[in-house]
């Protein structure tokens, strides 16, 4: 394979969702960067559905506080329809995911108050310098979202290969009424998630698993 493959694959195989962050803040050019280099992303007509609302110092602190309230006191009410369940391969693999986060920060299984704790750092972005808020334009409909599910996974990538850690939540995006509110983004405009990021702090518990992915078998169908 070429030299761009493998440092490509070097990153995939890099990156991971981090969930314990240092306070050091990213250089504005640095996200900058990051952010031109994910919005080559391929995309339906070369629409760009994708904006995102970035926050630095204390603006992220104070939606840290809003985000952390609004999911301790209010019923979730995502903009889009949330998964209406996991099943099979699924839950499977949603569950071993879980299962080696709480195994990775002590949290032993039906420990509910533990399990909770460690849910509410969602909402706490994992102590990250930044967040980005993802929205796609409503009117584009689920091929909108699609494309900006490329431009954040692009993002992550790019971060990565930029020294920057991340993790793209789809936890905030269930409480579209009070980040829509903190932000004031118009209604035409619906959100998708968030991307927390920022410098790893390889000393916490949480970034010290990774996930698998499923075999090509499961993924590919060969017709010949």
């Amino acid at each position: 394979m070429t030299d761009e493959f493998n440092a490509f694959n070097t990153l995939m195989h890099r990156r991971h969702s981090c969930r314990g962050f240092r306070p050091d803040p990213v250089p504005r050019a640095v996200i900058e960067q990051i952010t031109t280099a994910a919005s080559r992303v391929p995309n339906w007509c070369n629409s760009q559905p994708w904006q995102v609302i970035i926050t630095e110092g204390a603006q992220t602190g104070k939606f840290r506080d809003t985000i952390t309230e609004a999911a301790s006191t209010l019923p979730p009410v995502p903009d889009m329809e949330w998964p209406a369940h996991y099943t099979g391969v699924y839950q499977d693999r949603r569950r071993t995911c879980g299962l080696q986060l709480y195994d990775a920060v002590g949290v032993t299984r039906g420990d509910r108050t533990a399990s909770g704790k460690q849910m509410m750092e969602n909402y706490r972005l994992f102590g990250a310098p930044h967040v980005a808020i993802v929205t796609t334009e409503a009117d584009l409909g689920p091929y909108g979202a699609m494309d900006c599910g490329g431009f954040v996974a692009t993002f992550t990538i790019a971060a990565e290969a930029a020294g920057v850690a991340s993790i793209a939540q789809a936890a905030i995006a269930a409480f579209a009424p009070t980040v829509r509110t903190f932000f004031g983004i118009p209604e035409n405009r619906q959100i998708l998630c968030a991307i927390s990021f920022g410098y790893e702090d390889t000393e916490h518990p949480a970034n010290g698993f990774r996930t698998e992915r499923a075999d090509l078998s499961e993924v590919i169908d060969w017709r010949s």
